[in-house]
């Protein structure tokens, strides 16, 4: 009982649209580096759920600095790639689905890493908040929570970044990567828009 509660509990935490989510799916649209970076997402929140469990998630909560840090440098990133993203959306560049435009694999995971370790919601819903609720229960139960969690977080990338080739045949058209980038790039800035108010 006590996974199957960290499984959903972290699927409800993990689904929800944020910048790691949406460069996965993109990256899945265009089958470049799908594996690894469904790898580099799962074992990070594995990472960070381990460390909230731990106890980490207290010393983040109560150190200004590290939330300050995370807070502008995440708002300064998420508003530079919404712009990246506007562009294309603007200029209405057709996406080669057979591999065509290429990144590099060290400079997907880069930016795979800057969305999820500059992102101050990934500490907050990982470390802090799944921590939490994990450690409301006696050991080993609070260890299966966060098991469940983790399983959670590996079924969720995995749906995303392979399951994209299934929509593939829609982002044929010009016109559905300009609806997906605006809808980026609008991603983006809410998000950092929310870091700063918050």
């Amino acid at each position: 009982m006590d996974f199957v509660n960290g499984f959903a509990t972290g699927l409800a935490l993990i689904v929800a649209i944020g910048s790691q989510n949406a460069y996965v799916l993109r990256q899945g649209l265009l089958r470049q580096h799908v594996l690894p970076l469904v790898l580099f997402c799962a074992l990070s929140d594995a990472l960070l759920i381990l460390a909230g469990i731990g106890g980490a998630g207290l010393l983040i909560r109560d150190n200004t600095f590290l939330m300050n840090l995370t807070r502008y440098g995440g708002a300064l990133f998420l508003a530079a790639y919404g712009v990246l993203a506007a562009r294309r959306a603007w200029q209405g560049e057709p996406m080669q689905l057979n591999g065509g435009g290429r990144v590099a694999l060290r400079t997907a995971l880069a930016a795979c890493f800057t969305f999820t370790f500059l992102n101050p919601h990934v500490y907050l819903d990982t470390v802090v908040l799944l921590g939490a609720i994990a450690n409301q229960r006696p050991d080993p139960q609070r260890w299966v929570f966060g098991a469940g969690a983790m399983s959670a977080s590996l079924c969720w990338f995995a749906a995303l970044g392979f399951g994209a080739r299934f929509l593939a045949p829609l982002f044929e058209s010009v016109l559905a990567w300009r609806v997906l980038d605006a809808l980026i790039a609008l991603t983006m800035w809410t998000l950092a828009a929310m870091l700063l108010l918050s």
